[in-house]
């Protein structure tokens, strides 16, 4: 039996579509269900950019039911899977919106840090979004979310998501040895770790800037210190004293 997506029984009439070629501006026909075609004018290939490839990025039969995935695609795979984590974090922490926001902020930061540092994003911002996936176990088995039980507690919550929708077992490793001391740098650390530490940091050190303000000497003694990467200590730098320097000084002139 056909994905009902993929079964042309259950088509619509505008499954069925023209798109200009990029190239030449050629009418090129696609079916909803085709990844590529080639332009029969100019012979250009090009993505078909209608295609819905939701589904894809989780069903472990994506390749079989939409044939052979152009590289174009396979990116695009790993971006509604990152996608799909930040759902699954939102739905285990249901109301508890702080924390929500919290990792997302950890995913921003890291997002732009991990791109500096060339790491591996699909590593860097599934375990950005579960960084924390932990507390609830922790708090509900020792009634304390501290970093020693949440780091604890986290690997196998993450682990059971990532199954979930069938990631790779060397992306679900290396995510969860990262949730297992994220906050705790061994002597030798992947770029993907030093990414996600340093994006936590970063966003630890702005909450407490909220709460009460740090000396700026001693903020710049953390940064230098503290950070893992040249691009963490950059984010840092920007974030925590730039934009402090901006609040007290608005009528500063660039």
């Amino acid at each position: 039996m056909l994905c009902p997506g993929q079964d042309t029984r259950f088509w619509k009439p505008t499954d069925i579509f023209e798109i200009p070629c990029p190239k030449c501006g050629q009418a090129v026909e696609f079916f909803k269900n085709d990844t590529v075609r080639n332009c029969p004018k100019c012979s250009y290939r090009f993505v078909n950019p209608k295609l819905d490839f939701g589904c894809a990025s989780y069903c472990e039969y994506a390749e079989q039911c939409l044939g052979t995935l152009p590289p174009e695609l396979l990116a695009q795979k790993k971006d509604l899977f990152k996608d799909r984590i930040a759902v699954e974090m939102k739905r285990y922490f249901k109301n508890d919106f702080k924390k929500i926001g919290q990792a997302m902020r950890v995913a921003r930061y890291a997002d732009r840090i991990g791109k500096e540092e060339h790491g591996n994003l699909a590593v860097i911002l599934t375990s950005a979004y579960l960084h924390d996936i932990g507390m609830i176990e922790a708090e509900t088995k020792y009634g304390d979310r501290g970093e020693d039980f949440h780091e604890q507690e986290g690997p196998a919550v993450a682990r059971t998501i990532m199954c979930k929708l069938n990631a790779d077992n060397e992306l679900i490793d290396e995510v969860c040895d990262i949730i297992a001391h994220h906050h705790k740098p061994r002597a030798e650390e992947s770029i993907n770790f030093k990414v996600i530490h340093d994006a936590g940091l970063v966003t630890d050190l702005e909450e407490q800037q909220k709460k009460k303000a740090v000396d700026i000497d001693k903020l710049k003694e953390i940064i230098e210190t503290s950070f893992l990467t040249d691009s963490g200590r950059k984010v840092a730098r920007e974030v925590l004293i730039s934009k402090r320097n901006d609040i007290s000084n608005p009528d500063k002139t660039v």
